[in-house]
């Protein structure tokens, strides 16, 4: 039992984790992290990981999310994707191998697989016909290891989970109680700001376990039945959405209080003081936007070692479709929170905007690339044109001043019917046109006809205009909506921000640079290049990436101090 803590009535208090019947359970954070090096489990795993690597033994991660990058010397992976982890000397980037690429990646991108090494099912059967006797050792010996592998998964589901508690008891025991008796130095709007609903989330998960033990089978652990569990509080997870909208506020407030040694000291003290691990409090904050997108992953690493004979198959099923879509719909407005910053910013950086702001109907930008418009006359027009959600946007570059944009218009794609043509000459128009594409009014005759420069620009233009349909589609269906204030409030933050800057897309800001890395067995590491000159083309990304890139690499990485 640990020692008791000081509580903020000057009193003590047990640090054992009391339920909602009033039963304590001390869960100790290196006993649960304790297991068979083959089965490692979340927590302190370095170490581990380079003993085993440098056994000879193979060693694989699950990417949690995407992660997408324009330099050679990082890996690129999309979440699910299996990665085998080289080299874990460093905390905040391992070295890895994907396909047949090695490069770098974030740690805090993945998780490790519970089970390292699996039995192949064929392996003796490749060496020709077994005898009956032998076939059944060796079916009774894959059935021993299926139970195994399936208790592997079942016992990090609920190992994790344990640790997870104590995070959050943690954080809301051992910072926010903390921060609320010190109110000269923290407001009520910055401590809502810096940990949001995370004390909902911690009271969520209790119950959540709660419900995991009860259906957890400690003697045969194989034959636990948690998928209900899951399909039980499918709807309480949609308190993530709030967590991780706010979490890139949270990021910038504490980023700005720990440039004050005070803030950073009295931190640390309140780590200390509540025996937490050694990670400092940003990495703390990042566990449940970690935390929602591992749940898919474990569930389909059950469901896999899950028999269809299993009495907790179908359930099983069920939670790890339920997951995924909770994690997909969390990450996805996430994900539109940030874009919409990033799109007000480009808006500020035109010159001569006219009418409505992007925002008021735009969250996203699909695609992005120059075009020449042809006018029924025949006269041709060269333009830079951006696809969003909704809407189409024509502007004309600068000639002296080629990072320059001026607005030339807009189309409703609501009222647009996308016309492939083929190369040769167009009887509507009476031109002969190669690579060309028309967008047709639903409502009116209007017609644009666009030509790209190669054959493989206009296939992309063709699918960008099929993407910005299915995509407003999808959104409808998962209820998207951005809220007018916080659309206000991106106009805002962007005005302020290019207020006084030339426009262009100088205005949009770079990310911040790189820290240096020292080499691992002397490899080169630049992580990463540099943004492109013209960033605003980079908004135009593969969907459900997240940006949440920078902030790991700068101040996120939960294993940095």
């Amino acid at each position: 039992m640990r020692a008791s803590n000081i509580s903020s009535d000057g009193g003590t208090e047990s640090s054992a984790l009391v339920d909602d019947n009033g039963s304590e359970e001390d869960y100790s954070y290196e006993d649960l992290c304790q297991a068979n090096p083959r089965y490692l489990q979340p927590g302190g795993e370095q170490l581990a990981i380079n003993e085993l690597i440098s056994d000879g033994s193979v060693v694989c991660a699950e990417a949690l999310w995407d992660h997408v990058t324009m330099d050679d010397q990082e890996l690129g992976f999309k979440a699910g994707d299996v990665i085998q982890v080289l080299e874990a000397s460093n905390k905040d980037w391992w070295w890895g191998r994907n396909e047949d690429k090695e490069a770098w990646f974030p740690a805090s991108f993945v998780r490790l697989r519970v089970n390292q090494e699996e039995l192949s099912e064929n392996s003796s059967s490749s060496q020709g016909e077994e005898p009956e006797e032998d076939a059944g050792r060796s079916r009774h010996k894959h059935s021993e290891s299926k139970h195994q592998m399936r208790t592997n998964v079942i016992q990090e589901i609920m190992n994790t989970e344990r640790v997870y508690i104590k995070h959050l008891k943690d954080i809301c025991e051992g910072y926010i109680r903390q921060c609320r008796k010190h109110t000269g130095m923290f407001t009520v709007a910055q401590l809502a700001t810096i940990f949001g609903n995370i004390e909902d989330i911690y009271k969520f998960q209790r119950k959540f376990l709660k419900d995991l033990e009860k259906q957890y089978n400690k003697e045969e652990p194989h034959l636990s039945e948690i998928g209900s569990c899951f399909l039980q509080h499918q709807e309480g997870f949609a308190i993530y959405s709030e967590y991780c909208n706010n979490h890139p506020g949270a990021c910038a407030e504490l980023s700005s209080l720990m440039k004050q040694g005070r803030y950073r000291h009295f931190f640390e003290a309140c780590r200390l003081l509540q025996q937490m691990i050694d990670i400092a409090i940003d990495g703390f904050l990042l566990t449940p936007v970690q935390k929602i997108c591992k749940y898919p992953l474990q569930l389909a690493e059950l469901l896999k070692y899950t028999t269809q004979e299993h009495s907790d198959y179908n359930n099983i099923k069920a939670a790890y479709e339920a997951m995924k879509n909770v994690a997909c719909l969390i990450n996805e407005r996430k994900r539109k929170l940030e874009s919409i910053d990033k799109i007000a910013r480009w808006q500020v950086s035109i010159v001569g905007w006219e009418g409505l702001d992007i925002l008021d109907r735009s969250s996203e930008l699909i695609h992005s690339g120059e075009l020449t418009r042809i006018t029924k006359q025949g006269k041709s027009q060269q333009r830079t044109f951006f696809l969003f959600d909704h809407q189409l946007v024509s502007c004309k570059k600068d000639l002296l001043r080629r990072d320059m944009l001026y607005y030339r218009g807009r189309m409703d794609m609501d009222d647009m019917q996308l016309v492939d043509l083929e190369d040769g000459r167009d009887k509507d128009w009476n031109l002969n046109v190669k690579n060309a594409f028309k967008l047709v009014s639903k409502t009116t005759d209007e017609v644009h006809l666009f030509c790209a420069k190669k054959q493989e620009d206009k296939a992309r233009w063709l699918q960008a205009c099929r993407d910005e349909r299915r995509r407003v589609q999808e959104d409808r269906e998962m209820g998207m909506e951005i809220s007018e204030n916080q659309k206000k409030l991106a106009m805002l933050n962007a005005q302020k921000a290019g207020h006084g800057k030339s426009k262009g897309y100088s205005a949009c800001p770079a990310a911040p640079p790189p820290q240096s890395l020292h080499p691992v067995h002397q490899r080169h590491v630049t992580v990463p290049a540099s943004v492109p000159q013209q960033q605003v083309f980079a908004l135009a990304e593969p969907r459900r990436k997240p940006s949440l890139f920078w902030h790991t690499f700068n101040k996120l990485t939960p294993f940095r101090k």
